[in-house]
């Protein structure tokens, strides 16, 4: 069930990654879940290391911590898989 949690928490911050982020960002829905998972993980280890990762009640700071390594994830995983989509560098070794 963990897993489904996880799926879902990184659905949710994926989305709200990519309607922080200005522009459109050429990911599909499946990396988009994947990004926000990272994100997530994130997150908890930086609230890990602060000393807010559990707390009385709603973990705010937490959640705040998760959604900001999703946007993080997604505004450097965008154009890298936009870039690997192109084909890569483009730097025209090896052609003639």
């Amino acid at each position: 069930m963990s897993w489904l949690w996880a799926i879902i928490v990184g659905l949710i911050l994926g989305v709200l990654a990519r309607a922080i982020l200005p522009g459109k960002q050429g990911i599909p829905l499946w990396l988009t879940v994947i990004f926000g998972m990272v994100g997530s993980l994130l997150g908890n280890l930086v609230a890990g290391w602060i000393g807010v990762d559990n707390t009385k009640g709603i973990d705010w700071i937490r959640h705040a911590l998760q959604l900001g390594g999703a946007v993080l994830v997604v505004a450097l995983g965008a154009p890298l898989y936009a870039s690997m989509k192109r084909g890569g560098s483009g730097s025209g070794r090896g052609r003639t």
